[in-house]
């Protein structure tokens, strides 16, 4: 399942309206994958307390829309050969990702945007397990 241009038109001016929250949604989503998934806590093991207020950082992955593979393969090495992340962890750290912006932007997280952010996490998760 590819991105269209329309998905990335959604995906981009969603964003353009959520990003002032994009700390808020990444440490929620993550918080929110430690509790749900116990076991992804092992790839968390540095941080002494993995409870919510976790430590925050925010990423304008979409800039990087048109070719995630090149944009994000920094990424996708680390996460592979450094950090040795399974990659079936980027799938659930999506989930909660759609989860918690469904939460937080209950009026602009419309079924359109809906279909286009899931195909743009997906299309992400897959980028990051390119050197996998």
């Amino acid at each position: 399942m590819s991105l269209t241009a329309k998905d990335k038109a959604v995906v981009r001016a969603f964003w353009a309206k959520v990003s002032g929250k994009a700390q808020d949604v990444g440490c929620d989503a993550l918080s929110r994958m430690l509790v749900v998934y116990p076991q992804t806590k092992t790839y968390f093991s540095h941080w002494p307390d993995l409870s919510p207020g976790l430590p925050r950082s925010g990423s304008m992955v979409t800039i990087k829309i048109d070719d995630l593979k090149a944009g994000l393969l920094t990424l996708s090495e680390l996460h592979a050969f450094q950090l040795c992340i399974d990659p079936a962890n980027f799938k659930i750290l999506s989930h909660n990702i759609l989860v918690v912006l469904a939460i937080l932007f209950p009026a602009d997280f419309t079924p359109e945007v809906h279909v286009s952010v899931d195909k743009f996490l997906a299309a992400l998760a897959l980028a990051l397990a390119e050197k996998y």
